[in-house]
């Protein structure tokens, strides 16, 4: 199986970027509640002890409708210049890999948007990591006061180094997600009883959600994992709310799984699972190549 790229001419790379910002924008906005409800879960906050809905209860009734909106602001300036890497990355990838004919394989297509992901990822990584630290903290007693304040804060207190604590996760997290995004993609044919170049829109929006699902559900443990390590602090009350205490990656896991099972490295994935419909219609993403089978595409084309 091939994918072949097709430069869309109707707007500039700039247009694009910025059009797919504000998308970007209006789409995080409106799932922030699920997001904030997401990372508290995976932390361990005292908002999520009783499940998923009692959460969105909890944070109503600790900190007011304002809290669910904690950390939409960086997470909307991350927006672009995300995109902007990770366009550029991905890219780039696809470039170096094509054949004569404009085409690339399938596999390498989707390890171009996962190493372009953890390009981006990396690149803006301090502000992942200040946006789970403005959603955890109770917004009416507040360790920090904005984004700049959170920034000088962690760097002062725990050096920059804090600022990256847990992108290790990001790499490693990848592998599930690339094969859980091929293992989809690779079946698509079997699934709908039809080739893929006969997809329509609707069709392709189902196996873009379909495809993150799986992906994102595989790698989850990863993130879940990160998101602890991202809001442990000993400068911050209650060590920053996260549920276990551990010295490391590998202790985090091993904790988690003691007190909570091995399904506790899952805590989340209904809030996550939730906001796929609006990431996959909107935001700016990677051109995605047509995957097409080329014998089936000449039969077409004969018929």
């Amino acid at each position: 199986m091939t994918a072949s790229m097709k430069r869309d001419n109707r707007m500039s790379a700039s247009q694009s970027l910025i059009s797919g910002g504000v998308a970007g924008v209006f789409s995080r906005t409106a799932t922030s509640p699920l997001d904030v409800v997401k990372i508290v879960t995976q932390v361990g906050t005292f908002h999520s002890k009783r499940g998923f809905l009692n959460a969105f209860h909890s944070v109503y009734r600790e900190e007011g409708l304002r809290a669910f909106w904690k950390g939409n602001c960086v997470a909307c300036i991350r927006i672009v210049p995300y995109s902007a890497v990770q366009l550029a990355t991905y890219n780039r990838f696809i470039q170096l890999h094509m054949d004569d004919l404009g085409r690339v394989s399938q596999w390498r297509a989707i390890v171009a948007g996962s190493v372009a992901g953890i390009v981006a990822a990396l690149v803006i990584y301090p502000s992942d990591v200040i946006k789970t630290r403005l959603i955890v903290q109770n917004s009416l007693d507040p360790a920090y006061r904005g984004v700049l304040h959170a920034l000088r804060c962690i760097y002062r207190k725990e050096g920059f180094l804090a600022l990256y604590r847990g992108a290790s996760l990001t790499v490693m997290g990848a592998v599930p997600f690339s094969c859980g995004s091929f293992l989809v993609y690779m079946n698509l044919d079997k699934l709908w009883g039809e080739p893929s170049f006969r997809f329509t829109p609707l069709q392709n929006f189902i196996n873009g959600c379909l495809a993150a699902g799986v992906a994102q559900t595989l790698s989850f443990p990863f993130e879940t994992v990160k998101r602890k390590m991202q809001a442990q602090s000993p400068v911050l009350p209650h060590y920053g709310g996260v549920d276990v205490h551990f010295t490391g990656m590998v202790d985090c896991f091993r904790q988690v799984v003691k007190a909570q099972g091995f399904l506790g490295l899952w805590n989340g994935l209904t809030a996550n699972l939730l906001k796929l419909p609006t990431g996959t219609w909107s935001g700016p993403e990677p051109r995605t190549p047509r995957v097409e089978r080329t014998e089936e595409i000449a039969e077409e084309q004969e018929l």
